[in-house]
C-alpha cells in the first residue's frame, strides 16, 4: 500500500470504478469512459486530474502515452479492502454447489469436488487441500476369509468412509477375528497415519508378549489391510487451462502448469497463507514471496474447519484481473457449507 493514500470520496469512487471497469473488460480505462458512466456527471477534465493524482499515489499506471490507466497491485489491495463482503450468490449458483456437493460425508471426497465447483464459479483455478482429522479416524475394522489364500479387509472411517480390499493372505477366521477385535479395542478414534505408526511400533516391542497375535497384524499390514489415505495432506487442483486468455498467457503457462502440478508447492501455499484462526476469507495479491511463477497472481481463501478443528484448506488462484467479490463471496460460502455438512453426517 502506497505509504499515504489520503484518498477521498472522489479518488474512492474513481478507483473503485476504474479497477472494476479494467477487471471487465481488460482494456486500459481512459477519462472518457468513466465520465459516460460516471453518477455525479464528472467531467473528462476532472475525471483526468483524478487519475493523475491516484498515479502519483502509486494506484494507477499507463502502460503506453495513448492509453487509459490500468490498476496497480496496491489498487487491487485498496480495492479489496472496501469490499464489504456482504454480496450474496445468485440462487442458481447457491443451488449448483449445493447439489454439486449433496451426499459427502468424507473431507477427502468434499475437498476433491469443492476444487472443481470453484473452477468452475471462478473460471479461474480452484485448489484444495485435505488434511487428516478427527472425522477421517478410525471407526473399527473387519477381516472375513474368503477362501484358499484370500482376505476382505474392511475400514470404516468415522466420516462413513468404507474402504475394501481383497489380500492373499493364508489366515484362519479365528485369527483375524482376534486381530481386528485388538485393532477396534486399541485404535478406535486414531487417524490413519497415526495407527499405522504405532502399530509399526507395537510389532516391533511386542512381538514376543503377543508372538501369534502380532504375527498375524504384521501380515495383514504389510499386506495394506490399513492403507488409507497416502501421506498428510491430498491436494486437488482444477482448472489450470482458465488461465489461458491471450498469447502472453501462453508463453507463461508451462511455467505455471508445472508449479501447479507440484502439489507439495500448492500445499505450502496454502498453508503459508491460511490457517484455523482467520475468521473470514483472506485474499493475497502478488504470490512471489512464496511461488516466484506466480507474480500477479492472487490466492482467494479460506481454512476448511469443523468448530475449532481443521481438516484443509480451499482457495481460488487467479490474475490480479479477477472479479473479487464474486469469488470471495463463493469461497466464503463453500466454507460455510463444509461446516454445515461435515456436522450433519456425524
Amino acid at each position: 500500500m502506497p505509504s499515504d493514500p489520503n484518498i477521498g470520496k472522489r479518488e474512492r469512487e474513481v478507483l473503485t470504478a476504474i479497477v472494476e471497469t479494467f477487471i471487465s473488460t481488460g482494456e486500459p480505462v481512459g477519462s472518457r469512459t468513466l465520465s459516460r458512466s460516471n453518477r455525479e456527471g464528472l467531467s473528462p477534465a476532472t475525471i483526468r486530474n483524478v487519475m493523475a493524482d491516484l498515479s502519483d499515489a502509486g494506484f494507477l499506471e499507463q502502460r503506453h502515452t495513448s492509453s487509459g490507466r490500468v490498476p496497480t497491485t496496491d489498487a487491487y489491495r485498496y480495492y479489496v479492502e472496501q469490499i464489504s463482503g456482504t454480496a450474496k450468490l445468485a440462487p442458481q449458483e447457491e443451488n449448483m454447489i449445493s447439489e454439486s456437493l449433496a451426499g459427502i460425508s468424507d473431507v477427502q471426497e468434499f475437498m476433491e469436488r469443492t476444487s472443481r465447483v470453484l473452477s468452475l464459479i471462478s473460471r479461474n483455478v480452484g485448489v484444495t487441500v485435505a488434511t487428516s482429522g478427527a472425522k477421517n479416524a478410525l471407526e473399527h475394522v473387519y477381516f472375513s476369509r474368503l477362501g484358499d489364500q484370500k482376505v476382505l479387509a474392511v475400514l470404516v472411517t468415522r466420516s462413513g468412509l468404507v474402504r475394501d480390499r481383497v489380500l492373499r493372505l493364508d489366515l484362519p477366521q479365528a485369527e483375524l477375528d482376534l486381530a481386528a477385535r485388538y485393532i477396534n479395542e486399541n485404535f478406535r478414534g486414531w487417524t490413519m497415519e497415526s495407527m499405522r505408526a504405532e502399530l509399526s511400533r507395537r510389532i516391533e516391542k511386542e512381538r514376543s508378549e503377543y508372538d501369534r497375535l502380532m504375527h498375524s497384524i504384521e501380515q495383514l499390514y504389510k499386506q495394506g489391510a490399513l492403507a488409507g489415505e497416502t501421506g498428510g495432506q491430498v491436494v486437488f487442483v482444477e482448472g489450470a487451462a482458465n488461465l489461458v486468455t491471450g498469447e502472453e498467457d501462453r508463453k507463461r503457462l508451462h511455467e505455471i502448469m508445472k508449479t501447479l502440478e507440484e502439489k507439495e508447492k500448492v500445499a505450502n501455499l496454502l498453508g503459508a497463507y491460511l490457517d484455523v484462526k482467520q475468521e473470514a476469507v483472506r485474499v493475497v495479491i502478488g504470490l512471489d514471496n512464496e511461488l516466484p511463477s506466480m507474480q500477479n497472481f492472487v490466492l482467494i481463501g479460506a481454512p476448511a474447519r469443523s468448530g475449532s478443528d481443521m481438516f484443509g484448506s480451499l482457495a481460488v488462484i487467479g490474475p490480479t484481473r479477477m472479479d473479487y467479490q464474486h469469488t470471495m463471496t463463493a469461497v466464503s460460502y463453500i466454507a460455510r457449507l463444509f461446516d454445515k455438512i461435515l456436522n450433519e453426517s456425524e
